[in-house]
């Protein structure tokens, strides 16, 4: 299972779980998308690179989840799937997915925001919690 669902009051709390934090961070990301519209509707057609830089573990998720919510957003688009490299302060990251299609991807929740609030990022485990605001 690439993330669960946690109890939250009002907004999307999930906890992410990989071999790595790389795959905690794409885990998340995915757990983003499926919020908006079901990856597993969406092809790889069109592979999207995304960098973000941060201070800190939190910073660094706060900064990739933010880029590709802005992603979805701006350019209309649907991801299915991501591959995460961390580097120091610097997550390089490739996101597939296509434009979004009304017709063939069906949204469900709007996410208008990443927050901070109950962050948790733990490299030793490696697990991550994260609140999206709907």
């Amino acid at each position: 299972m690439r993330y669960e669902l946690l109890e939250h009051t009002a907004d999307v709390m999930v906890r992410c779980r990989g071999e790595s934090l790389e795959e905690c961070f794409a885990n998340a990301a995915y757990a983003l998308s499926d919020q908006t519209v079901d990856p597993s509707s969406v092809d790889k057609v069109v592979e999207v690179p995304i960098e973000v830089t941060g201070e800190d573990d939190e910073t660094r998720l706060y900064n990739f989840l933010s880029e590709v919510l802005f992603i979805e957003e701006a350019e209309v688009f649907a991801f299915s799937d991501f591959k995460v490299n961390i580097d120091g302060e610097k997550v390089s990251a490739i996101g597939w997915g296509e434009p979004l299609d009304l017709k063939k991807h069906h949204p469900k929740t709007e996410v208008k925001a990443i927050t901070y609030h109950m962050m948790h990022v733990d490299p030793s485990v490696p697990e991550l919690v994260v609140v999206f605001d709907v």
